[in-house]
């Protein structure tokens, strides 16, 4: 009845592990292909939404995307 319970346990460790490194290795194929917004990116949505982006508030949305994100 112990060796079923070790065996158990054992079992239930790897899966763990080898879930963590499934899932890890499939975010970071998944980034590379959509990688998150960037400054052109944001440019050309507001363009999109009739607005005339300037430097200062693309730096200001990236800041507050950026800190959003943390």
């Amino acid at each position: 009845m112990l060796w079923y319970i070790i065996v158990a346990i054992i079992a239930l460790l790897v899966g763990a592990a080898l879930g963590f490194f499934i899932a890890r290795r499939y975010m970071m194929s998944y980034l590379k292909k959509n990688p998150p917004i960037n400054e052109q990116m944001l440019r050309m949505m507001m363009m999109q939404m009739g607005q005339k982006p300037s430097q200062k508030k693309i730096n200001q949305m990236m800041n507050a995307m950026n800190k959003n994100m943390k």
